[in-house]
């Protein structure tokens, strides 16, 4: 079993608590690329979400997550043990919390749970009523978020791939790609299809018109803070995750930030290049793609894999969003989607082209090989089943909840803003907010 000195233990808790400062970045993102009737709404919806996110992981979400060689529901399937689902104790019961790496693991998890559902936010902003958010983000934390951590984090079937398939080490995921950013992404998708576009997006012959956000420098702001609670938690999960030493963390952030900054760079060049001018949403977007990318292999690429792989999410990101909005009519003020889901899957799907991941059968401290054959067909299998299994699922799921309780926010409440609709104030009551009539058919 894994173990931690007191000094890593520390270090390790230093790098978790900075996770929170991600958070708080994507709140701001949100609410900047909002219009502003529903700025303080957003900023509302992203404390409740992570809030409840933290309780339901607590309650039941680190339970069906589990922890490597821990109890879990398996079965055998050819005469090899696949496990499917944790099986631990409820509400952290029997779980040491003196920073123990099981503690250290639960609490990590509560916050990227916290993250994963904040990232929805952005895709179901100026609609999306509060208190659907809230009964959708207890699906995902409760629920969706941990079975999967399992399968990839839990000592589940995707990371069991090489020792039952020998596809590579099995699925790798050093600190969320495709674990917290895939699992926000896919459900951020999930919900801008159950809600439909914002009233005016599109036009009668389908096009989509343009709905600037309010605040560039809240967007560009909460990048910054976004990059920080990153450095944490790609520190982090290297060390919860993958046993690294503290010592890592100067790799893995230097490759956090060069895989940041390539991708922002790339965008804001292809915007140039296309529009004649780089445009600050889509760089920024750009931004937190080369960050979702980078946690895949963080931990395992040289710094110029991950420049690499930075501008490669910067471009793919900036496309994304077009096509997504032009050719699936999927409205998304936030490009959550662009930016989480495809930065994300890149980043998890990276890891077989540059990661250098540790030679286990020799056991010799630092060494590493490069991936081995198959390594990039088992990360292509959890992206498989992100796509054909977590994606129908967190659908279902929050279409069955819109059954009961309506996600999306009447007409009346969607033109007079989300802060009146679902705080009865706004966020700027000093000023008068423009009506944006022009935009409402």
């Amino acid at each position: 079993m894994l173990t931690f000195s007191a000094t890593s233990s520390a270090f390790c808790l230093i790098f978790i608590l900075l996770v929170p400062l991600a958070g708080a970045g994507l709140a701001l993102v949100n609410s900047g690329l909002a219009r502003s009737r529903s700025a303080a709404q957003l900023m509302m919806s992203s404390l409740c979400v992570i809030s409840i996110a933290a309780l339901a992981y607590f309650v039941c979400g680190f339970a069906f997550q589990g922890y490597p060689n821990q109890p879990a529901h398996v079965v055998m399937i050819g005469g090899k043990p696949w496990s499917w689902l944790g099986d631990g104790h409820l509400f952290l019961h029997h779980i040491a919390l003196g920073g123990s790496p099981e503690s250290l693991a639960a609490l990590l998890g509560i916050f990227g749970a916290g993250l994963a559902g904040s990232i929805p936010l952005g895709a179901g902003a100026e609609r999306w009523r509060l208190g659907a958010a809230c009964l959708s983000s207890i699906l995902l934390a409760g629920w969706t978020y941990p079975l999967f951590a399992h399968w990839v984090w839990g000592g589940g079937w995707l990371a069991q791939l090489g020792a039952n398939y020998g596809l590579g080490q099995g699925f790798v995921d050093t600190s969320g790609a495709s674990t917290i950013q895939g699992i926000g992404g896919v459900t951020a998708l999930s919900i801008a299809w159950i809600l439909g576009a914002r009233r005016g997006k599109y036009q009668h012959d389908g096009m989509p018109s343009a709905i600037p956000g309010h605040n560039g420098v809240l967007v560009l702001f909460g990048c910054l803070l976004v990059l920080v609670g990153w450095l944490g938690l790609n520190s982090a999960g290297a060390m919860v995750w993958n046993g690294l030493p503290a010592a890592s963390s100067v790799q893995v952030s230097i490759n956090t930030i060069l895989s940041a900054a390539s991708a922002a760079l790339a965008a804001a060049l292809v915007t140039n290049a296309r529009f004649g001018k780089p445009d600050a949403s889509l760089t920024a977007n750009g931004w937190i793609g080369g960050l979702a990318a980078s946690s895949g292999a963080c931990a395992f690429v040289e710094p110029l894999g991950a420049v690499a792989i930075g501008a490669i999410a910067g471009i793919l990101v900036t496309f994304a969003v077009e096509w997504f909005e032009v050719y699936m009519s999927v409205d998304d003020p936030g490009g959550s989607i662009s930016a989480h889901a495809t930065g994300g899957l890149w980043g998890a799907l990276s890891v077989g082209f540059f990661a250098r991941l540790p030679a286990e059968a020799s056991g010799a401290a630092g060494e590493a090989i490069a991936a081995r054959p198959g390594q990039w067909l088992a990360q292509l299998v959890g992206i498989a089943t992100l796509i054909g299994f977590v994606l129908p699922l967190t659908y279902g799921l929050n279409w069955l909840l819109d059954r009961v309780y309506p996600q999306r926010a009447s007409a009346e409440g969607e033109r007079q803003g989300m802060d009146l609709h679902d705080l009865g104030a706004g966020a700027y009551p000093e000023f008068v907010t423009h009506s944006e009539e022009f935009t409402e058919r």
